[in-house]
């Protein structure tokens, strides 16, 4: 334990902001560089060290966070760096990304403030980075067995580095024009520069693993091709089908997905544009969807300028406090401030979009909607509270409904799909097709970073015993594992 009496002397403190005003002319991270350095020792101490760690629960990559947070709290930096690397291939991700269900389910957080686990992993691998404890772990011999790993987001790029330490010939197939997945052109800078993934993949490349951009297996590669070249292959391509929203006037210019606006803003800080081809610049933006992605637009559009920012979320506004239904150690849903919305903006609950209204040269400049609520368990409109509001800005962010299957990948393979039209697989992650694997949100659906990676791992093990017979890489989950955060 690090401190037996760390979690009655010591208050709850996090990471601070940087001022509202300073943060929005630019694009870096919104967090006060080095201000967790000289609280982080004791807020690890917080931790009680449970006989029963319900963090690790909460955790999908059963990461040992007692373990850790006792080597921060001594500022042995590197061991707490080992442990965490133990589970966790890319802490400096979940460290700025992941909404921590670990501490929903810290057991200090049944009467008190939880222990600040997320503050306490990024603070660990920054320290570890700055101090150069974290070098590529080549494998010692080559199995001569080779692997294709399609997509570069967390899911992959964990399966590949794992596949790769583990002695296999490694290539990761993306087809966007450079690697990272959604963690590249999904999330923006002010949440994750891409330095953290940069430096991942100088990391993976030095380990041995190839990366292809600008490849899109199923158009550019067939997958009866692939299969030849590899002896196993693992589909990592995530759940990138948006969800649209079809009502009158969704045709008119200024709507867009959210994955449309988000990766042009992105594009902009690598470097390929001077200005985004769709920019918040000047205009009244409207985002549906109350989620983290319409967050990250909220955010973006405050970057760009806007004239005023309007969220709409279709769901009643979540309350401050655990519901009964929702106990610890779940994840319970809470009304979350993000710094997207300390920026400014207006957060509208219980609303569903009607039409959208166009201007002669057809392009948004309004949106109409109606209040809605739940009655015998459905969403109906409420009458006489239809209203106008200024758009010409609209991005849709309410969601994923599964992979793509435009490209011809599920279909050249001949993969079948479960009933919510994710690619089916076995407790090894192995789907129908001999040879082929699936992990993250093309066979789980759209979730979390940390699920992503905790399924990328759990894959790379089936196909390390598919082609060696055994495998000494570890499992943290299966496909049907639930963590007590879902």
């Amino acid at each position: 334990m690090a401190d037996p009496k760390g979690f009655l002397t010591t208050g709850r403190e996090v990471a601070k902001t940087r001022p509202v005003a300073e943060r929005l002319k630019d694009w870096n991270e919104v967090y006060v560089p080095g201000s967790l350095l000289p609280i982080i020792s004791k807020q690890a101490g917080r931790c009680m060290d449970c006989g029963i760690p319900f963090c690790h629960n909460g955790c999908p990559l059963g990461n040992l966070i007692p373990e850790w947070n006792d080597y921060a709290y001594r500022e042995d930096w590197a061991q707490a760096s080992e442990r965490l690397h133990a589970t966790n291939n890319f802490p400096e991700f979940t460290g700025r990304l992941c909404p921590a269900p670990c501490e929903s389910a810290c057991v200090l957080g049944i009467n008190q403030p939880a222990v600040t686990i997320k503050n306490v992993e990024v603070s660990i691998i920054d320290k570890a980075w700055d101090s150069g404890d974290v070098t590529p772990q080549p494998p010692e011999r080559l199995s001569g067995k080779t692997v294709a790993v399609i997509g570069s987001g967390p899911a992959g790029l964990a399966a590949a580095q794992q596949l790769t330490r583990a002695g296999h010939t490694v290539a990761v197939y993306e087809r966007a024009d450079r690697i990272g997945g959604l963690l590249r052109y999904g999330i923006p800078e002010f949440k994750m520069e891409k330095v953290h993934i940069n430096r991942r993949i100088e990391q993976m490349r030095a380990e041995g693993t190839k990366f292809r951009t600008e490849v899109e297996i199923g158009v550019d590669v067939d997958a009866a091709q692939l299969r030849r070249r590899y002896d196993a292959v693992v589909v990592a391509a995530g759940a990138t089908v948006s969800r649209d929203l079809p009502v009158p006037g969704r045709e008119l210019n200024g709507i867009h997905f959210a994955m449309e606006y988000l990766p042009l803003a992105n594009k902009v800080q690598e470097g390929d544009f001077i200005a985004p081809p769709i920019t918040a610049e000047g205009k009244h933006v409207v985002v549906i969807g109350g989620g983290d992605t319409g967050a990250d637009c909220v955010g973006t559009a405050h970057r760009q300028g806007a004239a005023s920012v309007t969220q709409l979320e279709i769901m009643p506004r979540p309350g401050e406090e655990r519901n009964a239904n929702q106990p610890w150690p779940t994840f319970p849903m809470l009304y979350k401030v993000t710094s997207a919305h300390e920026e400014g903006g207006e957060r509208v609950y219980s609303v569903s979009t009607t039409h959208f209204e166009g201007d002669e040269d057809g392009n948004v400049q309004a949106l109409h909607l109606v209040e809605v609520e739940f009655k015998d368990g459905k969403l109906e409109q409420k009458p006489g509270t239809e209203r106008r509001i200024p758009a010409q800005l609209v991005t849709l962010a309410m969601g994923f409904t599964g992979t793509d299957q435009s490209n011809g990948l599920v279909s050249q393979f001949g993969l079948e799909l479960d009933a919510r039209g994710n690619v089916a697989r076995d407790a090894d992650f192995a789907t129908n097709v001999d040879g082929v694997f699936v992990a993250g949100d093309a066979g789980r659906g759209q979730s979390l970073i940390v699920w992503a990676i905790a399924e990328g791992r759990s894959a790379a093990r089936g196909v390390d015993r598919y082609l060696t017979g055994t495998s000494a890489l570890p499992a943290p989950i299966r496909p049907t594992d639930r963590a007590l955060t879902v």
